[in-house]
C-alpha cells in the first residue's frame, strides 16, 4: 500500500553529513534513502526533537523507523526540555522511555530544571529501562528489581553521582543536590537586580492607546537602564548600551513597536531598534540572529565596537547616547547565547524571568549593585481580556489553574523579585504546601507535579473481571497525565496508538499556513504567495496561490521611520534575498522557494490577511 512506499523522514527534512554512510554493513543494505543513511550513520545528530518524536508518534507507515534506529544506536541529549509546553511533556515523556527500552542514556541540560520534571522523566526512563534489561541484561528474562541505574549530577559548582534503583533514591539524591545549588546560588555574586516597574493602563481602553502608553512606559524605562548600565566607545566617548524589551505576544509587540517609532528617541539619544520574533521569512530571521550573535557577544566587551555596523552608525549620529534596543518576543529567552546590558520585561512566568534573567550580564563576571531588569507589574493580556487567565499563551495560569491576582507584586516574594536566578524553579515547597493561586513559581511546580508525576483520586473501578487500569490499589484510580505510558500494561501503551492520539506533540488546533515570498516575474518587487495542498496531487505536492494583493498589507516605510529612531535590521527584503542568491550560486527563485517561507497562523478572518514589513515581519491585519 501506499503507507509503505512513503518516505521514511519528512520530506521537508535536510541531513547534512559529509561523512561515509556506506561504512556500516547493514545500513547499506537496506537504507536506500541517502538522508537517511546520513541520519543514521552520523556520529554525532544535532536535530530539533521533532526529527525523534515520530519513535512513539508513528500510527503507520515507517516515520519511527529512523528515529528508533537512532535512538537503539546513540545516546539522548535534550537541552532546555522544562521549555516545553506543558501539553507536550507526556511526548518527552514517551521519548525518554523509548530511550531506556532501545538502551540509551539520557542527558538532560537545563539551568531551571523542576524537581517534578526530573523526577518524572526518571521514572519514565527506569520503566523503560527494566524492559531492556529483561531482553538484554544479563539474565534475559528474569526481572530484576534491583538493577540500578548510573545517576549522576552536574553543574558550576559540583558533581554528585548516585546509582538509584527506585524514584525513592533518585528524589533523595536530586534533591540532596539541588539544595546545595540552591544554598550556593544564594551566596554567589549578584549579576542581575531587578525592581517591579507599575503598569498603569485603563482596563477597556483601545489597543492603540495600550500600545503607545506601554511603549512611552517601557522607553522611560529603557532610558534609565541605559544612564547606570553602559558602555564608552572607545573612539568617541560616546554612551553605548545593548538592551532587551522583552514582551509575551507578537502581536501587540509589533504595535509597540510601530508606536516606539511615531514616538521617537528623547533630545540627545538616538535608537537603534531590532525588532525579533518568530514570524519572520527565514532568510531575514537568519540575518537577525547573525547579527545579534555578533553585537551580543560581550565576551570580550570592546571588540563589539569594531563591529562594522555598530561602527557605521555611531559615526554617522551625533547623538552622545545610543540604545541599541532588541524589542523581542519569548524566541529571546532560550537557545540564545547573548549578553544584555539591561532588559526590559513583560512577565508571563516565574521560569521565562528567569532564562531572561540569564541572558543579562551572561558573559561578564562581577557584582552588579543597582538594578538592571526592570518587569512591569503585570502584562498587556490583563488589561485586554480582563478577569481572563493572563499568564498564559505563554505561561502557566489556565482558567482550571487561575490566579487570584496578576499583580507581580504579590506573586513573587521579596527575595524573587529583588534577585532573579533559578532557585524558585530547581527547588519546591511539599505538595502540601503549595499555593498555586497565589504565588508564581507554586503555580508552576504544582502544574509540573500533575503533569508528570502519578495522581490518584479515590474511585470506584470497573466490576471485578475486568483488567484494573492505572493503580493496582483498590478504590483508586490514576488521573490521565504523561505517566500513563509507562505505568499502564504495555498491551494497553506501548502497543496501541491511542495515547500518542490523545496527548499528542506540539497539538496546535490553530490552523497554519505556509507562505513564500517570492520575486515577480521582472525581478523588483516581491510578492506573497500561499502554498497549498495540489488537489488530486501526489502527497506533499503543492501549488502557488498568489494573495499579494488580498492577504499582504504592507506597512509602509515611513512607519518604521521616527526622530531619532531607526530600524536595526535587514530592510529590504529583496536585496537580502539577491544577496544570499549570489552568496549561494542560487537563482533567484530557487533562494526564494527555500530560505523565503514562513509558516504562519490562520487570521480567524481569512479576508484580512497579514501585516508585513521587513523590519517587522508579519502579524494578523486588523481591518
Amino acid at each position: 500500500g501506499s503507507a509503505s512506499s512513503q518516505k521514511l523522514l519528512d520530506e521537508n527534512s535536510h541531513v547534512v553529513f559529509e561523512g561515509n554512510q556506506d561504512a556500516h554493513p547493514l545500513l547499506r543494505r537496506v537504507m536506500h534513502d541517502p538522508q537517511v543513511r546520513s541520519f543514521l550513520a552520523a556520529p554525532l545528530l544535532v536535530c530539533t526533537i521533532d526529527h525523534l518524536t515520530p519513535a512513539t508518534e508513528s500510527q503507520r507507515g515507517g516515520r519511527q523507523i529512523a528515529p528508533m534506529l537512532r535512538l537503539m544506536s546513540g545516546d539522548l541529549v535534550l537541552d532546555e526540555p522544562d521549555d516545553f509546553d506543558i501539553e507536550d511533556l507526556p511526548a518527552l515523556t514517551r521519548l525518554v522511555h523509548w530511550a531506556g527500552l532501545l538502551g540509551s542514556r539520557v542527558l538532560l541540560s537545563s539551568a531551571t530544571l523542576p524537581p517534578a520534571l526530573v523526577q518524572g522523566l526518571f521514572e519514565a526512563y527506569r520503566n523503560g529501562r527494566q524492559h531492556f534489561q529483561r531482553n538484554r541484561g544479563r539474565r534475559p528474562g528474569v526481572i530484576d528489581s534491583t538493577s540500578q541505574i548510573c545517576c549522576a549530577w552536574f553543574d558550576e559548582f559540583n558533581q554528585l553521582r548516585a546509582d538509584c534503583a527506585d524514584a525513592s533514591a533518585f528524589t533523595a539524591a536530586h534533591e540532596s543536590f539541588a539544595a546545595k545549588r540552591n544554598e550556593r546560588l544564594g551566596k554567589a555574586e549578584v549579576r542581575r537586580r531587578c525592581e517591579l516597574l507599575p503598569l498603569p493602563l485603563k482596563l477597556g481602553s483601545g489597543r492603540e492607546q495600550q500600545s503607545a502608553e506601554f511603549a512611552k512606559l517601557a522607553l522611560d524605562a529603557a532610558a534609565v537602564l541605559h544612564a547606570q548600565h553602559h558602555s564608552l566607545d572607545p573612539g568617541s566617548g560616546k554612551r553605548v548600551s545593548f538592551g532587551l524589551v522583552r514582551m509575551a505576544n507578537i502581536e501587540p509587540l509589533v504595535d509597540v513597536a510601530l508606536a516606539l517609532y511615531q514616538l521617537g528617541a528623547p533630545e540627545g539619544m538616538r535608537i537603534h531598534l531590532c525588532t525579533y520574533h518568530s514570524q519572520f521569512p527565514l532568510l531575514i530571521r537568519s540575518n537577525i540572529e547573525r547579527q545579534l550573535d555578533q553585537a551580543l557577544d560581550r565576551r570580550q566587551p570592546e571588540a563589539v565596537f569594531d563591529l562594522h555596523d555598530i561602527r557605521q552608525r555611531l559615526d554617522a549620529n551625533d547623538e552622545p547616547d545610543h540604545l541599541f534596543i532588541v524589542l523581542g518576543s519569548p524566541v529571546t529567552e532560550v537557545g540564545r547565547d547573548h549578553d544584555y546590558d539591561w532588559a526590559v520585561v513583560e512577565p508571563s512566568s516565574m521560569r521565562s524571568l528567569i532564562q531572561l534573567a540569564g541572558r543579562v550580564r551572561r558573559h561578564r563576571e562581577g557584582e552588579c549593585k543597582t538594578v538592571n531588569i526592570r518587569v512591569f507589574d503585570t502584562n498587556l493580556r490583563h488589561f485586554r481580556k480582563p478577569n481572563k487567565p493572563a499568564f498564559c499563551k505563554p505561561g502557566f495560569e489556565t482558567e482550571d489553574f487561575p490566579l487570584t491576582t496578576h499583580s507581580m507584586t504579590e506573586l513573587l516574594s521579596t527575595a524573587e523579585r529583588e534577585v532573579i536566578d533559578a532557585r524558585p524553579r530547581i527547588v519546591s515547597r511539599p505538595p502540601e504546601e503549595l499555593e498555586p493561586k497565589t504565588r508564581l513559581a507554586d503555580l508552576e511546580h504544582d502544574r509540573m507535579r500533575r503533569a508528570m508525576l502519578v495522581q490518584v483520586k479515590n474511585e470506584v473501578l470497573a466490576p471485578s473481571g475486568l483488567r484494573k487500569r492505572g493503580s493496582a490499589k483498590a478504590g483508586v484510580q490514576s488521573i490521565f497525565n504523561a505517566t500513563w505510558w509507562w505505568q499502564m500494561p504495555p498491551a494497553d501503551a506501548l502497543l496501541t496508538a491511542l495515547l500518542p492520539q490523545q496527548q499528542r506533540f506540539r497539538r496546535d488546533d490553530t490552523h497554519k499556513v505556509d507562505l513564500l515570498l517570492r520575486p515577480t516575474s521582472d525581478g523588483d518587487d516581491y510578492e506573497l504567495v500561499q502554498l497549498r495542498d495540489k488537489p488530486n496531487g501526489r502527497r506533499g505536492e503543492k501549488e502557488f496561490a498568489v494573495v499579494e494583493i488580498s492577504h499582504n498589507h504592507r506597512i509602509s516605510d515611513t512607519a518604521v521611520q521616527g526622530l531619532g529612531i531607526e530600524p536595526w535590521g535587514q530592510t529590504d527584503y529583496l536585496q537580502a534575498l539577491i544577496e544570499l542568491a549570489d552568496e549561494m550560486d542560487m537563482s533567484l527563485a530557487d533562494c526564494a522557494r527555500r530560505y523565503g517561507t514562513v509558516t504562519l497562523p490562520q487570521n480567524k478572518n481569512d479576508d484580512n490577511g497579514w501585516r508585513f514589513h521587513p523590519t517587522l515581519g508579519f502579524t494578523k491585519a486588523r481591518l
